[in-house]
């Protein structure tokens, strides 16, 4: 149990959902979305991730309210709402995700450095990946003294890396130029329909959203229980209204072809390409700041699921140990061996940066569908009503909503990335048979036999289909 010493404020708990958030995803939106579309995509394309996220966010608020007995929410409503081996998946899906996406966090540094230091390259080089290893094991170092001391340090990097954020919209709107964001409006020279254009968008939207879910993770650590749904939904609102600035902003300063060609960080080269150097040198600060601060803060969070699962016996018990610190220490050592791991194999990708920028987005997507399913399936029942009734319709709306956001994204991620998350979930499936027999429990049942053989086949297709080249990575 943690101490009093370790509880997070409100503002701690927005801080971890705003850090987590606001990341590496930010500083990539300009080139993302000129390469799929214009104005008018991107318009719909917010409409769809801002409204879907919001009802999931909404979901995840009214189950901390009315489940406050379900510590580190994203696994443990799938484990209450379908069982043990979909609890586990999500658990793991989520884990192995937030890894991947702390990988794409040091691709991204290392790309940024590489602007000025040309021995970085695109954050693939020999270098580059020595370079962020040693990142890795000194911030692995400074969390093991404790979990209170690295929320503190997130709550002020959180802080420093939104001012050049608001620098750049506020440059950006006093240069908009309206015959050049009419120009753009309908992505002109793109290739496909709007359904299309805006299908392009889809997981990068998820990715920028990811950490949503920072305050649910950190639920044990909260002084009020309340405060968790108040900071899920305070960190959501502030963060998407930047992101949608940072996307919208620069098609009213340079044609789209011009952004879309652009290297990333590509915030930092708009701004560059508006006030001169010294713009991508001030972003490019704000961006290591920010991505730095967003690694810590999945760091936790890797941590934290690993931990809570092992804790509730979905894992094995040997990652369910604390350190003096009160840190999961076990969970983060593992953690911390396939981030190192993942980014070695970076030297072989062509584009590291949107190959785990997309994967991670794809293995969030399951566990973002549970909890989603579990919000419906709670307010369907009328269970958790006995109080305040009147919210049932609410959330049964909202619930739903967001289940068909969810399988939305699924489907707008395409079969690839569905396969290459089975390459994950079925040999990661080694934990869940560990922690079964650990325990002299029997390790499947029916349904969980059929959901393990298809997550062998999908990930046997996709193992074939990266071997013969058809799934390039």
């Amino acid at each position: 149990m943690a101490s009093t010493e370790q509880k997070m404020s409100r503002m701690q708990l927005t801080a971890m959902v705003v850090g987590g958030m606001v990341g590496a995803g930010i500083f990539s939106l300009p080139r993302t979305f000129a390469n799929a579309t214009g104005p008018f995509g991107a318009v719909i394309a917010w409409l769809i991730a801002g409204t879907g996220m919001y009802m999931l966010a909404r979901v995840f608020q009214s189950l901390a309210e009315r489940k406050p007995d379900l510590d580190a929410g994203v696994f443990a409503y799938a484990k209450a709402g379908f069982g043990d081996y979909p609890g586990f998946l999500s658990a793991f899906g989520y884990w192995i995700g937030s890894c991947i996406g702390n990988v794409s966090y040091w691709v991204l540094i290392k790309s940024t450095l590489g602007a000025f230091f040309p021995v970085f390259g695109d954050g693939n080089t020999v270098v580059a990946i020595v370079v962020a290893s040693i990142g890795i094991w000194l911030f692995h170092f400074m969390i093991l003294k404790g979990v209170q001391q690295a929320a503190f340090i997130n709550s002020v990097v959180t802080v420093a890396k939104i001012i050049p954020i608001l620098v750049f919209i506020v440059i950006l709107i006093f240069s908009f130029k309206m015959d050049l964001f009419r120009g753009n409006f309908y992505g002109g020279g793109l290739e496909g329909g709007i359904f299309e254009q805006v299908r392009a968008t889809m997981l990068v939207t998820v990715f920028v959203f990811l950490g949503i879910e920072g305050a649910s993770v950190y639920s044990r650590y909260a002084k009020e229980r309340a405060d968790v749904g108040k900071a899920t939904i305070l960190g959501f609102i502030g963060v998407t209204g930047l992101m949608v600035l940072v996307t919208m902003l620069p098609y009213a300063v340079l044609d789209r072809p011009e952004i879309a060609g652009m290297r990333q960080p590509s915030m930092a080269t708009v701004l560059e390409a508006v006030v001169g150097p010294w713009g991508a040198i001030f972003v490019s600060i704000g961006l290591i700041i920010s991505v730095l601060g967003a690694y810590l803060a999945w760091s936790l969070i890797c941590a934290e699921v690993l931990f809570t699962a092992a804790k509730t016996k979905d894992m094995p018990a040997l990652f369910a140990k604390e350190n003096a610190n009160k840190v999961p220490a076990n969970a983060l050592w593992l953690s911390n061996i396939i981030v190192q791991l993942i980014v070695i194999t970076t030297y072989w990708s062509r584009d590291a940066f949107s190959l785990m920028l997309n994967l991670t987005s794809a293995m969030a997507l399951i566990p973002y569908l549970f909890v989603a399913a579990y919000g419906f399936m709670l307010s369907k029942r009328g269970e958790t009503y006995q109080m305040r009734p009147g919210e049932r319709k609410r959330d049964l709306i909202m619930a739903g909503i967001a289940c068909v956001y969810t399988v939305f994204m699924i489907y707008a991620g395409g079969l690839k990335f569905l396969l290459l998350s089975a390459v994950l979930y079925a040999p990661g499936t080694i934990l869940y048979i560990w922690a079964r027999r650990e325990q002299g429990k029997q390790v499947f049942t029916a349904i969980d036999w059929i959901i393990f053989i298809v997550a062998v086949i999908g990930a046997v297709i996709g193992l074939y289909w990266l071997a013969t080249g058809y799934i390039t990575i």
